[in-house]
């Protein structure tokens, strides 16, 4: 099992001003953002041990959590596009 962090700095390193600046701007960002981060660390506590959970809901956690990333990388790089 892969215990990398997935946070979107850790993801997108390339974008750090972008990702600030879209978290202080834009509150529908700040929003998935968020959740994303909630999303994730919940993943990481299954993924370490400290959870226990059916791995059908792991698997479920890991799509949701794939899902906002693409949407925050689809305004990120529209965000960069404009800039």
């Amino acid at each position: 099992m892969s215990l990398e962090k997935h946070d979107l700095l850790h993801e997108f390193p390339e974008s750090r001003d972008t990702i600030h600046d879209l978290k202080m701007n834009n509150s529908h960002f700040a929003r998935l953002f968020d959740q994303y981060h909630n999303k994730d660390h919940e993943v990481h506590r299954i993924e370490t041990g400290a959870e226990n959970t059916s791995d059908d809901y792991l698997e479920v956690r890991k799509k949701e959590r794939l899902k906002l990333k693409d949407e925050l990388y689809r305004m990120i790089k529209e965000h960069e596009s404009q800039s």
